[in-house]
């Protein structure tokens, strides 16, 4: 049964409350805090992307940067800075949009989004959140002469690398996968070996595919999210931290000492995700400077004013 973990105040008076699951594990890969259904498979969502990253590079995938590797990562926003690293990589490896296979989509970030639609521009696929790593698929596609066309196929030789790379990484037996937002297969997770996953990233032997997608990702938060978002805002104050948020209230991250965690929202509601982390991180040892203390408790408006606070459940862990 999940718990509650994260509550709405406003005025003073608790307005509502985000239930869910999660899980802390030690450097070791004992559990320090469990709370709810961590044993469950879950669809990790966007939270698989760093796993499936490991499989593009050891199927022969060669990005040109670790910027080109975060974007193959990331869950990006649409902003221009995403779109040019998108581009380059589907032209370097002799392809262009149209061989995505994700659906069209405009801009997650408004800004960006306000451009196009002024612009009377229409959606495009590598607008879409996850074209990075499509695009990195069709890569890796080229690079071992697979079929591009069908790689959304989960008996595509490469849907079948990332399932074995996966479970392997993860520790997760294979079960019947389902189909993720951008189309692609994805493979079921429980809480507990969503975390041990991200904890054999960031202790991966330098040099590896695993700690080569982990240090991408901690080098360019701003590539695999987008201006303002969690992770964008939770790596940088957390030095060493590896995070990935995923659709509907997941999110998974390890500290280098391979400290993880993972935990899933009920309801799916992204408010709850920032402020959680952020409690999560501080009751591992993470101390916040007075310029990232707001991380753990995000504001509640009422006539522009801030009014309340969106915070993990006081002594909820």
């Amino acid at each position: 049964m999940s718990v509650e973990l994260v509550e709405v105040v406003r005025s003073g008076f608790r307005e509502c409350v985000h239930r869910g699951s999660l899980v802390v594990l030690a450097p070791d890969g004992t559990t320090a805090v469990e709370l709810g259904e961590v044993h469950t498979p879950i669809y990790p969502r966007s939270t698989n992307k760093p796993m499936q990253a490991v499989a593009l590079l050891r199927s022969g995938f060669v990005p040109e940067s670790a910027e080109e590797l975060a974007i193959a990562s990331a869950s990006h926003e649409g902003e221009p800075a995403h779109v040019a690293l998108v581009e380059r990589l589907l032209a370097r490896s002799g392809f262009d949009e149209t061989r995505l296979q994700c659906p069209p989509d405009l801009p997650a970030n408004e800004h960006a989004r306000a451009a196009v639609v002024a612009a009377g521009a229409p959606p495009r696929t590598v607008y879409m959140n996850c074209s990075g790593k499509h695009a990195a698929m069709l890569a890796a596609c080229a690079a071992n002469d697979w079929k591009p066309d069908s790689y959304l196929d989960p008996t595509h030789p490469l849907q079948r690398a990332v399932v074995d790379t996966v479970t392997e990484i993860s520790g997760e037996p294979e079960t019947e996968l389902g189909i993720d937002g951008c189309g692609l297969p994805i493979i079921p997770v429980s809480l507990t070996n969503l975390a041990r996953g991200f904890s054999r990233l960031v202790t991966a032997a330098p040099g590896s595919p695993e700690r080569a997608v982990a240090d991408a990702i901690r080098a360019h938060p701003y590539v695999i999210s987008g201006s303002g978002r969690d992770d964008a805002r939770l790596m940088p104050a957390v030095p060493g931290l590896l995070c990935k948020a995923g659709a509907d209230g997941v999110h998974a991250g390890a500290l280098p000492d391979g400290t993880a965690f993972a935990f899933k929202i009920d309801d799916g509601h992204e408010r709850a995700r920032l402020p959680l982390a952020a409690a999560v991180l501080h009751r591992l040892g993470v101390s916040w400077s007075e310029d990232h203390a707001e991380l753990a408790s995000q504001p509640v408006l009422g006539g522009g004013a801030r009014v309340g606070t969106v915070r993990a459940v006081p002594g909820v862990f």
